[in-house]
């Protein structure tokens, strides 16, 4: 094959002959008529990973028949901090790898591998304190115009981090959901393949969501898309299209908790990045200034105990 339009275009017309996911998922599932009602929208250089849940590079780890964690398992929160205000679901731009390595004298891809160790510990802290949603920004789509070497580095370190990580996780109880896009790069007319791996278990205590080559703003515009060729197939009336049309449609739909109540930015940066726009309405922002690598445990205890020194009015106020 040597067209990437070619390429993708046989890739998608596979995935439509795959069987669909499991209904565990507490998803909305794409019927095939769907997803080509998606593809005929002229996405252009994305299509959606998190759309095509169970596509046949699902796996099924033998720990998925795992007993539910035991209370040695688990562990008591820091002093300080209260199970009943803990939040259902935190979302990280994980942000300063490079500059964590430049400081060091290291190498960009140094700064990663150490980044990928400081998620490692903060998953395994959700599945303890009772988390149950981890959102990362592990990569966006401005990212690409950082230098090749280190995009491609990233590409790899993703894949082997998946593989490599994959039983781990699974011992803590880690559902995993990745949005992982097809993206065309028209100056090098090469196709960057991420494969999307599933594990499902009985039971879970985390749900982690990686964002790779995500865009808030492309995010939303998917969803209007999508609500303008149900309205032109006759599916809707304009008079049906309200906000929860519209988060039916976005990437966080396969979650319970699509709503971050945390978002953490580590880096002393303080913007948002073009990350989960429409979903961070009512977010509480938290900015650490540690660069991600050095971020862990204590930079997670004190912005889980920020958050619930906050009084959430969701825009109320009590009399």
């Amino acid at each position: 094959i040597t067209q990437p339009q070619e390429a993708l275009t046989i890739l998608f017309h596979k995935m439509l002959s795959l069987r669909a996911p499991p209904t565990s998922f507490n998803c909305r599932r794409f019927h095939a008529g769907a997803l080509e009602r998606r593809w005929r929208l002229g996405r252009d250089c994305f299509l959606s990973f998190s759309h095509l849940r169970g596509i046949g590079l699902g796996v099924r780890s033998a720990k998925s028949e795992m007993a539910p964690f035991t209370a040695a398992e688990e562990e008591n929160l820091p002093e300080g901090l209260q199970p009943e205000l803990m939040p259902k679901h935190v979302a990280v731009i994980m942000d300063g790898n490079g500059r964590w390595a430049k400081n060091k004298g290291l190498q960009p891809w140094d700064g990663h591998r150490a980044g990928v160790e400081a998620l490692r510990e903060i998953v395994e802290l959700c599945g303890k304190w009772g988390i149950q949603v981890l959102t990362v920004f592990a990569f966006s789509t401005d990212n690409w115009i950082r230098p090749k070497i280190e995009i491609d580095f990233l590409l790899n370190l993703f894949e082997r981090t998946l593989k490599s990580e994959l039983e781990t996780l699974a011992n803590v109880g880690t559902m995993f959901f990745f949005f992982f896009f097809f993206f065309l790069r028209k100056k090098s007319k090469t196709l960057v393949f991420f494969k999307f791996s599933c594990l499902i278990l009985k039971r879970h205590v985390l749900q982690l969501i990686v964002a790779v080559g995500y865009s808030g703003k492309y995010d939303v515009l998917q969803a209007c898309r999508g609500i303008a060729q149900r309205m032109k197939d006759g599916e809707i009336e304009v008079e049906e299209i309200d906000e929860r049309l519209i988060e039916q449609e976005l990437e966080t739909n396969c979650t319970e908790f699509p709503y971050p109540d945390l978002l953490i930015r580590t880096s002393g940066e303080l913007r948002v990045s073009n990350f989960l726009l429409w979903q961070l309405a009512y977010t509480e922002l938290f900015f650490a200034q540690e660069l991600w690598p050095d971020f862990g445990r204590s930079g997670f205890i004190e912005a889980l105990m920020s958050f619930q020194q906050r009084q959430r009015r969701f825009g109320g106020r009590k009399s």
